[in-house]
């Protein structure tokens, strides 16, 4: 199976779309080394702008380039991106609708040796609540192309939430499509809604449960905003339980996301798992993260069990 990072797939797109569409320029808030925007800024020194530490000058700079007609995308660590900058970008890039294209690294565990201050588990809920931003958590690098594709040709505000480290490149079976939930793998006893790195965790954790004699389900919710309602409640009717597995807090993200739609369209059991109400441990290794908040392929499958259980009392 191929790897490759997220990031590194925005990096070689910038590249790619830069040599088409000269009115792409891109921002950085000296990060660009981690970013991957590096590759565009030594392709296209004069469309490039690093504004340094100063996040805040990093979204109002976008601002004014999408103003001036030009197609932006601002990079740096998603937590640095939307928690530094969110008033500039609620009120100046969402308020305007401005062609800005928010592309962010190092999102939930991704940063973990950097320490809790660079953990972003706030990050989809500070974006989720933004009028016309669009929010979206690529399942690997290959569509991570599909989304900067998607994002160039919609127009308006994005958030994309890449990561830092190598994944794995899964066998979809479907063609990217903006807005809408993919089926990675049927299944009729139990429902798994992921997004991101999470959705290879949660095929994972399906392949034991058949081993146990459970059919679950694997939704890969790539567009957290707006979410593909349809495809949730599909799930719900199919399965008659739900597990959201996120890297994100489970306030805000997609747990909340998810619960809101099923509440008022169809009903059925949900448990959330992901971040509780914490900070990140510092300089600690992914994995032992993933296990502290019960997100290892082993601890999925004793919530989907409990789960299943609950459904039938």
């Amino acid at each position: 199976m191929s790897m490759k990072a997220t990031r590194d797939a925005y990096g070689e797109w910038l590249v790619e779309a830069g040599k088409i569409n000269k009115d792409i320029v891109v921002v950085d808030a000296d990060l660009a080394e981690s970013t991957k925007t590096i590759l565009f800024a030594k392709a296209y020194p004069e469309r490039f702008f690093d504004v340094g530490t100063a996040e805040q000058n990093l979204v109002d700079i976008a601002a004014g380039l999408a103003i001036g007609g030009k197609r932006a995308f601002a990079s740096s660590f998603a937590y640095f991106l939307t928690g530094r900058a969110w008033d500039q970008i609620r009120n100046i890039v969402a308020h305007d609708n401005l062609n800005v294209c928010l592309v962010a690294s190092h999102g939930g565990f991704s940063a973990t040796s950097d320490g809790a201050s660079h953990l972003a588990f706030q990050d989809i809920a500070l974006m989720r609540v933004i009028p016309n931003m669009r929010v979206v958590i690529p399942v690997d690098a290959e569509e991570t192309k599909s989304v900067l594709d998607a994002a160039l040709k919609e127009g308006g505000p994005f958030y994309i939430r890449l990561r830092r480290d190598k994944e794995p490149i899964l066998q979809k079976p479907y063609q990217f499509k903006l807005g809408k939930a993919e089926t990675m793998k049927d299944g009729s006893d139990v429902a798994f809604v992921s997004s991101g790195a999470m959705v290879d965790t949660t095929l994972r954790a399906a392949a034991l449960l058949k081993d146990r004699g459970v059919d679950a389900r694997v939704l890969n919710v790539h567009t957290v905003k707006p979410i593909d309602g349809d495809a949730l409640v599909l799930a719900a009717r199919a399965t008659g339980s739900v597990i959201t597995v996120e890297d994100h807090s489970v306030y805000g993200g997609l747990g909340g996301a998810v619960a809101e739609i099923l509440s008022e369209s169809y009903p059925v059991p949900v448990h959330r798992v992901g971040v509780p109400d914490v900070y990140g441990s510092s300089s600690r290794s992914v994995d032992a993260l993933l296990k502290e908040f019960n997100l290892m392929p082993d601890q999925l499958v004793e919530s989907a069990e409990r789960v299943i259980q609950k459904k039938r009392n």
